[in-house]
Protein backbone atom coordinates (compact mmCIF):
# COMPACT_ATOMS: atom_id res chain seq x y z
CA UNK A 1 0.00 0.00 0.00
CA UNK A 2 3.08 2.34 0.89
CA UNK A 3 4.71 1.57 -2.21
CA UNK A 4 1.55 2.42 -4.40
CA UNK A 5 0.94 5.55 -2.36
CA UNK A 6 4.76 6.47 -3.38
CA UNK A 7 4.03 5.80 -6.69
CA UNK A 8 1.11 8.35 -7.01
CA UNK A 9 2.35 10.31 -5.52
CA UNK A 10 5.39 10.43 -7.53
CA UNK A 11 2.73 10.67 -10.29
CA UNK A 12 1.40 13.12 -9.48
CA UNK A 13 4.31 15.22 -8.75
CA UNK A 14 5.43 14.53 -12.19
CA UNK A 15 2.02 15.89 -13.80
CA UNK A 16 2.34 18.71 -12.06
CA UNK A 17 5.94 20.03 -12.83
CA UNK A 18 5.07 19.25 -16.38
CA UNK A 19 1.98 21.22 -16.49
CA UNK A 20 3.59 24.26 -15.01
CA UNK A 21 6.91 23.80 -17.64
CA UNK A 22 4.11 23.28 -20.15
CA UNK A 23 2.47 26.45 -18.99
CA UNK A 24 3.09 29.26 -21.65
CA UNK A 25 4.71 32.82 -21.34
CA UNK A 26 3.01 35.57 -23.23
CA UNK A 27 6.24 37.93 -22.86
CA UNK A 28 8.07 35.04 -24.11
CA UNK A 29 5.70 34.17 -26.78
CA UNK A 30 5.68 37.33 -27.77
CA UNK A 31 9.58 37.34 -28.74
CA UNK A 32 9.45 33.71 -29.71
CA UNK A 33 6.04 34.77 -32.05
CA UNK A 34 7.97 36.94 -34.45
CA UNK A 35 8.26 34.78 -37.66
CA UNK A 36 4.55 34.42 -37.66
CA UNK A 37 3.67 38.08 -37.59
CA UNK A 38 4.27 38.60 -41.25
CA UNK A 39 1.04 36.70 -41.91
CA UNK A 40 -0.45 36.54 -38.84
CA UNK A 41 -0.07 40.11 -37.76
CA UNK A 42 2.34 41.03 -34.51
CA UNK A 43 -0.95 40.62 -32.52
CA UNK A 44 -2.62 38.17 -34.04
CA UNK A 45 -4.74 40.25 -36.40
CA UNK A 46 -3.74 39.23 -39.57
CA UNK A 47 -4.53 41.31 -42.99
CA UNK A 48 -4.58 38.95 -45.74
CA UNK A 49 -8.24 37.00 -45.42
CA UNK A 50 -6.37 33.45 -46.52
CA UNK A 51 -4.60 33.49 -43.51
CA UNK A 52 -6.67 33.40 -39.99
CA UNK A 53 -6.51 35.57 -37.11
CA UNK A 54 -4.95 34.14 -33.90
CA UNK A 55 -5.61 36.76 -31.41
CA UNK A 56 -8.20 35.97 -28.97
CA UNK A 57 -8.27 32.33 -29.90
CA UNK A 58 -7.88 29.66 -27.00
CA UNK A 59 -4.18 28.50 -26.07
CA UNK A 60 -5.77 25.12 -25.89
CA UNK A 61 -6.70 25.18 -29.17
CA UNK A 62 -4.32 27.37 -31.14
CA UNK A 63 -1.00 24.59 -29.30
CA UNK A 64 -3.51 21.65 -30.55
CA UNK A 65 -3.01 23.05 -33.88
CA UNK A 66 0.47 23.62 -33.78
CA UNK A 67 0.98 20.45 -32.44
CA UNK A 68 -0.81 19.25 -35.43
CA UNK A 69 0.85 20.94 -38.38
CA UNK A 70 4.07 19.78 -36.30
CA UNK A 71 3.30 16.05 -36.62
CA UNK A 72 1.46 16.14 -40.28
CA UNK A 73 -0.74 13.39 -40.00
CA UNK A 74 -3.97 14.97 -39.74
CA UNK A 75 -3.00 18.79 -40.49
CA UNK A 76 -1.14 19.88 -43.09
CA UNK A 77 0.49 22.80 -44.77
CA UNK A 78 3.05 23.70 -46.82
CA UNK A 79 3.82 26.88 -45.30
CA UNK A 80 2.98 25.80 -41.26
CA UNK A 81 4.38 22.98 -41.02
CA UNK A 82 8.44 24.23 -41.72
CA UNK A 83 7.60 26.96 -39.56
CA UNK A 84 6.56 24.91 -36.46
CA UNK A 85 8.91 22.22 -37.15
CA UNK A 86 11.65 23.04 -34.69
CA UNK A 87 9.45 24.52 -32.22
CA UNK A 88 9.37 22.62 -28.53
CA UNK A 89 6.19 22.60 -26.56
CA UNK A 90 6.88 25.23 -24.17
CA UNK A 91 7.90 27.39 -27.62
CA UNK A 92 4.33 26.23 -28.49
CA UNK A 93 2.66 27.15 -25.44
CA UNK A 94 4.42 30.76 -25.17
CA UNK A 95 3.44 31.32 -28.96
CA UNK A 96 -0.23 30.60 -28.17
CA UNK A 97 -0.50 32.23 -25.09
CA UNK A 98 0.87 35.02 -26.11
CA UNK A 99 -1.92 35.46 -29.29
CA UNK A 100 -4.47 34.21 -27.23
CA UNK A 101 -3.67 37.50 -24.76
CA UNK A 102 -5.11 39.92 -27.77
CA UNK A 103 -8.14 41.23 -28.80
CA UNK A 104 -9.45 39.98 -31.77
CA UNK A 105 -9.77 42.82 -34.29
CA UNK A 106 -14.04 42.21 -35.37
CA UNK A 107 -14.71 41.36 -39.18
CA UNK A 108 -17.26 42.29 -41.28
CA UNK A 109 -19.89 39.97 -42.67
CA UNK A 110 -21.55 40.62 -46.42
CA UNK A 111 -25.25 41.57 -45.41
CA UNK A 112 -26.55 39.76 -48.73
CA UNK A 113 -26.21 36.41 -47.55
CA UNK A 114 -25.85 37.17 -43.47
CA UNK A 115 -29.07 36.11 -42.97
CA UNK A 116 -29.45 32.72 -44.40
CA UNK A 117 -25.96 32.13 -42.55
CA UNK A 118 -27.42 33.09 -39.24
CA UNK A 119 -30.37 30.92 -39.93
CA UNK A 120 -27.55 27.67 -39.95
CA UNK A 121 -25.12 28.99 -37.53
CA UNK A 122 -28.37 29.38 -34.84
CA UNK A 123 -30.86 26.87 -36.06
CA UNK A 124 -28.87 24.50 -38.14
CA UNK A 125 -30.69 22.80 -41.41
CA UNK A 126 -32.97 19.74 -39.29
CA UNK A 127 -33.68 19.13 -43.42
CA UNK A 128 -30.68 18.50 -43.74
CA UNK A 129 -29.36 17.07 -40.37
CA UNK A 130 -27.32 19.64 -39.83
CA UNK A 131 -26.67 20.89 -36.19
CA UNK A 132 -26.61 24.72 -35.13
CA UNK A 133 -22.68 25.60 -35.39
CA UNK A 134 -23.51 27.86 -31.79
CA UNK A 135 -23.97 24.30 -30.07
CA UNK A 136 -20.32 23.72 -30.03
CA UNK A 137 -18.68 27.57 -30.84
CA UNK A 138 -21.10 29.19 -28.56
CA UNK A 139 -23.61 31.43 -29.30
CA UNK A 140 -21.25 34.98 -29.60
CA UNK A 141 -18.89 32.92 -31.37
CA UNK A 142 -16.30 32.28 -28.49
CA UNK A 143 -16.03 28.89 -28.73
CA UNK A 144 -15.62 26.24 -26.20
CA UNK A 145 -12.01 26.16 -24.79
CA UNK A 146 -11.69 22.89 -22.63
CA UNK A 147 -13.27 20.89 -25.61
CA UNK A 148 -10.52 22.54 -27.83
CA UNK A 149 -13.52 23.82 -30.34
CA UNK A 150 -12.25 27.67 -31.79
CA UNK A 151 -13.40 31.12 -31.49
CA UNK A 152 -14.99 31.96 -34.55
CA UNK A 153 -16.38 35.27 -33.96
CA UNK A 154 -14.80 37.70 -36.39
CA UNK A 155 -12.73 35.03 -38.48
CA UNK A 156 -11.71 36.04 -42.12
CA UNK A 157 -14.74 34.63 -43.61
CA UNK A 158 -12.39 33.63 -46.91
CA UNK A 159 -10.32 31.44 -44.11
CA UNK A 160 -13.52 30.26 -42.34
CA UNK A 161 -15.14 29.15 -45.76
CA UNK A 162 -11.72 27.33 -46.97
CA UNK A 163 -11.48 25.33 -43.61
CA UNK A 164 -14.85 23.84 -43.93
CA UNK A 165 -14.01 22.91 -47.36
CA UNK A 166 -11.22 21.45 -46.35
CA UNK A 167 -13.27 19.20 -43.82
CA UNK A 168 -16.09 18.44 -46.38
CA UNK A 169 -12.93 17.20 -48.79
CA UNK A 170 -11.18 15.19 -46.58
CA UNK A 171 -8.17 17.41 -46.96
CA UNK A 172 -8.39 18.25 -42.90
CA UNK A 173 -8.66 15.68 -40.74
CA UNK A 174 -7.99 17.03 -37.49
CA UNK A 175 -10.89 17.12 -35.77
CA UNK A 176 -12.14 15.02 -33.18
CA UNK A 177 -14.58 11.74 -34.12
CA UNK A 178 -15.18 13.78 -37.48
CA UNK A 179 -17.53 16.41 -35.97
CA UNK A 180 -16.81 18.79 -38.76
CA UNK A 181 -16.33 16.77 -41.24
CA UNK A 182 -19.68 15.40 -41.14
CA UNK A 183 -20.61 18.66 -40.49
CA UNK A 184 -19.32 19.95 -43.66
CA UNK A 185 -20.19 16.89 -46.19
CA UNK A 186 -24.10 18.89 -45.10
CA UNK A 187 -23.05 21.90 -45.81
CA UNK A 188 -23.43 23.12 -49.53
CA UNK A 189 -21.37 25.96 -51.24
CA UNK A 190 -23.83 28.67 -50.55
CA UNK A 191 -24.42 27.92 -47.28
CA UNK A 192 -20.55 27.60 -46.44
CA UNK A 193 -20.17 31.31 -47.91
CA UNK A 194 -23.25 32.30 -46.18
CA UNK A 195 -22.15 31.04 -42.97
CA UNK A 196 -18.19 32.12 -43.09
CA UNK A 197 -20.12 35.60 -43.71
CA UNK A 198 -22.07 35.70 -40.60
CA UNK A 199 -19.11 34.35 -38.77
CA UNK A 200 -16.96 36.72 -39.65
CA UNK A 201 -19.25 39.81 -38.38
CA UNK A 202 -20.38 37.90 -35.23
CA UNK A 203 -19.27 39.44 -31.93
Amino acid sequence: MKKLVTIVSIAMAFTLSQSIFAAGDKAAGKQKSATCAGCHGVDGNSANPDWPKLAGQSAEYLIKQMQDFKSGDERKDATMQPQVANLSDQDIADIAAWFSSNKIKPGMADEKVVSVGEALYRGGNPAAGLAACMGCHAPNGAGNPAAKFPRLSGQHAKYTAKQLRDFRSGERLNDAGKMMRNIALRLTDPEIEAVSQYIAGLR
